[in-house]
């Protein structure tokens, strides 16, 4: 079944993979090969890439030191009938991080789940990326299709400059600019009034949480270096303040 013309499925794969917070993690049995299915949570890299935290004491664990190969679903949890929402099948490798790979998923991760700060430091804890080699995406009829990892993560490679300023820049929405991130979710994403606070940035947009909702705001255009992101988001603040 072909996608109708004005489904931008690129879009919609990002997106879910921004927001979700929670998916199940298909991984596979060393002695069996048996697939087995667990609840994780998840957070975004910079390029869109599902990242975890997870013990070495979890099965899924053990099985993915022994074979990387893994899915994950991620669904938008639509009211109601939950097969009438978005979803995704994200197929990959998890990846154990170390050094300062480990440190920038470290930092994304907590943004998205700052109750994790309480065990990240464990020993039997690390983080995980999956690298991903395609998606199956299911967004309603006419809306099914695969998508290959070009057509749905962010291209960093020229972004340093921005993801260095990353952190500095999160803190800064939060503890400075609340005011703006609220008409962000109100005036620009028609979501409710709440203490919305930024998450993460990358070249395509600003990622946002208030309790268990979140947002994803796209840049009008892309943007790779910390001034940049400065003016994208003074301008997108104009913009909202604008809208009466």
């Amino acid at each position: 079944m072909q996608p109708t013309a004005d489904f931008d499925a690129s879009k919609l794969a990002r997106s879910l993979l921004r927001r979700s917070r929670q998916g199940a993690l298909a991984t596979l049995m060393p002695e069996s090969g048996d697939p087995y299915c667990s609840l994780v949570n998840v957070a975004s890299h910079a390029d869109a890439s599902p990242i975890l935290l997870i013990s070495r004491l979890a099965l899924h664990t053990i099985n993915v030191l022994a074979d990387g190969r893994v899915s994950l679903m991620l669904d938008e949890r639509a009211a109601g009938d939950p097969l009438e929402g978005s979803r995704i099948m994200l197929a990959g490798r998890a990846e154990e991080a170390t050094g300062e790979p480990a440190k920038i998923l470290r930092r994304r991760y907590l943004n998205a789940h700052p109750s994790a700060e309480a065990f990240v430091d464990f020993k039997d804890f690390s983080f995980f990326r999956i690298a991903p080699s395609g998606l199956h995406l299911v967004a309603g009829f006419g809306r099914i299709i695969d998508l290959k990892p070009a057509q749905f993560l962010t291209e960093i490679g020229d972004a340093a400059d921005l993801l260095e300023a990353e952190q500095g820049a999160v803190e800064h929405m939060n503890e400075d600019h609340r005011d703006a991130m609220n008409l962000y979710a109100t005036r620009l994403l028609g979501a409710e009034s709440a203490d919305w606070r930024c998450t993460g940035c990358d070249p395509d947009g600003m990622d946002m949480q208030a309790d268990s909702a979140t947002l994803r705001l796209d840049f009008p255009e892309r943007v790779s270096s910390a001034m940049g992101l400065r003016k994208m988001l003074v301008r997108l603040a104009g913009e909202a303040r604008a809208k009466d």
